[in-house]
């Protein structure tokens, strides 16, 4: 659902530019050297933040209220009787052909003891008129391939029902303009009957 220190691949091009840039000018000429300087500077020297923010692709276009950065108070979960606290930043990727959702979730058990935690990510995007979302947390991995979208509004992923394998779905419904509700269930192998596995709130920042 993103201040995290690391270095975006922006950045690290922007470093690596920088690098290559300077060892040339350096083995040319000092007048060649300071013209190519004044015409390069800025686009090398460039703060990230100074890239245009691309425009989303008409195909995410239902599901723009996903974008933002997005914190979560105490959420259930039903395996363990336990809570869940986290954070989510979802942003365009791929020159607004996808969103990016990258997650940190905190776990605590029924007493409310810390009981560890995990980051996630998933990327969205459109493919063969519907969108689909492919989610990994490092251990498991889920591929949402099919939406029902209510445009400005909400979404549910849907993962392909397969033998021998769960079925999940998974919901975002904005109930106010910064209240973003999630819903994660499950069906079991064969079955249709989906079960609630965790459900919270966002809530958005400013």
């Amino acid at each position: 659902m993103p201040g995290n220190g690391r270095k975006t691949p922006t950045n690290d091009l922007v470093q690596a530019s920088s690098t290559a840039i300077l060892r040339a000018l350096f083995q040319r000429t000092p007048l060649k050297s300071l013209a190519i300087m004044s015409c390069v500077a800025a686009m090398v020297f460039a703060s990230p933040s100074d890239a245009e923010t691309p425009s989303i692709k008409p195909g995410l276009s239902g599901v723009s209220f996903l974008l933002g950065e997005w914190s979560s108070g105490k959420g259930k979960v039903a395996e363990t009787g336990g809570t869940s606290t986290g954070s989510s930043s979802m942003e365009l990727a791929a020159n607004g052909a996808v969103i990016l959702r990258r997650d940190r979730t905190n776990l605590f058990d029924a007493s409310g003891k810390p009981a560890g935690g995990f980051d996630q990510i998933m990327m969205i995007y459109p493919e063969g008129g519907t969108l689909h979302a492919d989610y990994s947390d490092g251990t498991h991995v889920i591929h949402y391939t099919s939406a029902t979208v209510e445009p400005g509004h909400a979404v549910t992923f849907t993962s392909t029902s397969q033998a021998g394998v769960p079925t999940f779905k998974l919901s975002y419904t904005l109930r106010a303009p910064k209240i973003l509700d999630v819903d994660f269930s499950m069906a079991p192998p064969g079955g249709t009957d989906f079960h609630p596995v965790a459900t919270g709130s966002l809530k958005k920042e400013d």
